[in-house]
């Protein structure tokens, strides 16, 4: 792979193979680099080495306007791809109307200051509830009318993908977590995604950041954020600490041999799977244009993926199709999850 290799998410749209994650720029996930002077040279040398696409969304506190600032910064703003979600909140899925709908994606257009978003990625927290049907025409409306260009759905199971799908919702992409420890991707979705040209933007690719020569030979953290609660419970879900370090050792060995980092073996295994189109991987205090381009040189053999398969073998895959463990309201998973953070985000509409 090339350092500045595309991938055609549509006709007439590429996105970078790497998407740049915008979600550690909140608060409670990491609060990113220091200042927003900080953050927008950290965009600029992304884009220089050819990462070009951004992952935001109504949610991500200041995320929006912060891309928004960046865009008008350039000589050309159309060289960027910047992708958002809407996220309405939990306790609000009930009562939405047309207008609500009709609202946010105008919120997100004025945030970013252009006329059209690249990639409108939605999520709905709860099956039970209705009103999924209404978003999902509320937003073919706005891309009718030229407002969005292209649709994608977020942590939504293979059976409702398929049923929007049967519906006619135009979905290109489906974002979900992917990494070596949440392989829940390929119990149904990787298959389905064959079939229909469905592609998968993957985040969780180095679970936080687990994925990593940092926790080989390690201890669990005593103290962790909530993006770091959230993948811990994973490899809970894949055997446990032990098996985790089993599988950090294989991916050392292959590290050696290529000459780079376990971080950059954990991403490039993923990016490799046939149903991928690119994995988004979080913008952190500081730039990743460098482990980026070291990552996009990276290209693992047979002997490689054997290893890694076999070890594989060895773990367990959690529970359910994508994002069923996050949905039990009763379970680890869900509890530290916010699910209402509109009313964080609304002072910096």
């Amino acid at each position: 792979m090339a350092e500045c290799d595309r991938v055609e998410l549509a006709d007439g749209y590429s996105i970078s193979a790497i998407i740049n994650g915008c979600w550690q720029l909140t608060p409670d996930h990491g609060a990113g680099p220091e200042s927003h002077a900080h953050a927008l040279r950290i965009f600029a040398e992304l884009v220089d080495g050819g990462f070009t696409t951004f992952d935001c969304a109504d949610i991500y506190a200041g995320t929006e306007r912060l891309l928004g600032r960046f865009r008008r910064s350039l000589s050309n703003p159309e060289s960027i791809q910047i992708h958002t979600k809407y996220v309405p909140d939990r306790s609000s899925l009930g009562d939405l109307k047309a207008g609500d709908v009709d609202s946010a994606v105008e919120r997100s257009l004025r945030r970013l200051g252009v006329e059209r978003l690249d990639l409108l990625q939605f999520h709905w927290w709860s099956y039970e509830v209705p009103g999924l049907d209404l978003v999902t025409q509320r937003l073919i409306s706005a891309q009718q009318a030229g407002k969005i260009r292209l649709l994608g759905a977020t942590n939504f199971d293979t059976q409702r993908v398929q049923h929007m799908i049967d519906q006619g919702v135009p979905i290109v992409s489906l974002q979900t977590q992917y990494s070596l420890l949440d392989r829940r991707p390929e119990a149904i979705m990787t298959g389905f995604a064959a079939r229909s040209g469905i592609r998968l933007l993957s985040y969780g690719t180095l679970a936080g950041g687990f994925l990593s020569d940092r926790y080989l030979d390690a201890a669990p953290p005593s103290e962790m954020n909530r993006s770091l609660q959230k993948y811990r419970l994973i490899i809970d879900e894949a055997g446990g600490w032990a098996s985790f370090q089993a599988l950090l050792s294989v991916l050392r060995e292959i590290a050696d041999k290529h000459r780079t980092s376990i971080a950059a073996v954990a991403a490039r295994w993923v990016l490799d799977q046939p149903a991928v189109a690119a994995i988004i991987v979080g913008i952190g205090r500081a730039s990743r244009a460098d482990k980026n381009a070291a990552l996009a040189g990276v290209g693992l053999d047979d002997e490689d993926r054997r290893k890694i398969r076999r070890q594989l073998e060895s773990l367990p895959v959690p529970g359910g199709d994508m994002y069923e463990l996050e949905r039990d309201r009763d379970g680890p998973h869900a509890r530290i999850i916010k699910t209402d953070l509109h009313e964080e985000t609304t002072s910096k509409a």
